[in-house]
């Protein structure tokens, strides 16, 4: 319950300081931070009525989330600088004109990566660069998205390792409690 007030929260908070402004990244994180809370009700209400079913249900989707949330956050712990510039070459290539003159502008620098490799794409994103600092020198968008990103990557990892484990601990202690008889039942109904 706690991962998907945390997603919404941190979602609405993205959106309010405009931090983010593509509604698709937002309305993902949210519905994401839905689905966890309502799987946390579903839990909640088969742990408060001894509903075997409801508790299976909750037991089974609560672990592939957790497979999940583990892998990814085992993945951002372990991706390297290359990797990274990997990434974020093949994520510039695609946007449009629009979006990269709004990073632009909004990180002040201009193109992303001055490397020979991509030299002639970088020197045509500078001559359109719309920022600031472009009468002066600018820092390639690149650099300063490789640096904000190594360290989001650590925290991600480290949040979502976090919870990944607590989320294990409420799938064993489901198997706990689905196990445990009723105590408002009786016992002698069963003879």
């Amino acid at each position: 319950m706690l991962v998907g007030l945390l997603l919404i929260g941190v979602a609405a908070w993205g959106k309010g300081f405009g931090l983010v402004s593509s509604i698709h990244i937002i309305g993902g994180v949210i519905a994401v931070g839905v689905f966890l809370l309502l799987i946390a009700i579903v839990g909640l209400i088969g742990a408060i009525h001894h509903h075997q079913v409801m508790l299976f249900f909750y037991m089974v989707i609560l672990f592939i989330v957790f497979l999940f949330q583990f892998g990814v956050s085992c993945s951002c712990l372990a991706m390297n600088r290359g990797q990274q510039e990997t990434l974020l070459n093949s994520t510039w290539g695609v946007l449009d004109d629009k979006t990269k003159s709004g990073l632009e502008i909004q990180l002040n620098c201009c193109g992303l990566l001055n490397t020979t490799s991509t030299r002639a794409k970088y020197e045509e994103d500078v001559k359109n660069c719309p920022a600031a600092c472009k009468e002066n020198s600018c820092s390639t968008c690149g650099e300063m998205m490789l640096h904000h990103a190594t360290e989001a990557l650590k925290i991600l990892g480290g949040v979502g390792l976090f919870f990944s484990f607590t989320e294990i601990l409420g799938v064993w202690l489901a198997v706990r409690y689905r196990n445990q008889k009723d105590p408002r039942a009786n016992p002698s109904a069963f003879l």
